[in-house]
């Protein structure tokens, strides 16, 4: 198989991204989290730039925030549409 170095990086960085978000679910449940300390900083940071601005769009359901699920379900198609075993740009580096 012929990945290429953008391949691996988009790859990692979209599974990075899920995971990221993963935690921010899980940190939804504790309110009282001080995210912005360390080492909760190391999940926050990363993901705020994405999150806010689809709080904007999408409404809290039932008072929960459910941008961090919406984001993993876009991180995880990306993934799958870019680099999955029928991804467009692994079959571009296939042909």
């Amino acid at each position: 198989m012929n990945l290429s170095i953008a391949t691996i990086g988009i790859s990692l960085l979209l599974g990075l991204m899920t995971i990221l978000f993963i935690f921010r679910i899980v940190l939804t449940w504790y309110p009282q989290a001080e995210l912005t300390k360390f080492p909760l900083s190391l999940v926050f940071f990363p993901t705020e730039p994405f999150l806010k601005p689809l709080r904007k769009i999408v409404a809290p359901l039932g008072g929960v925030d459910i941008t961090p699920i919406i984001l993993v379900g876009v991180c995880t198609l990306s993934r799958e549409i870019l680099v999955g075993q029928q991804g467009l740009i692994t079959m571009t580096l296939n042909h």
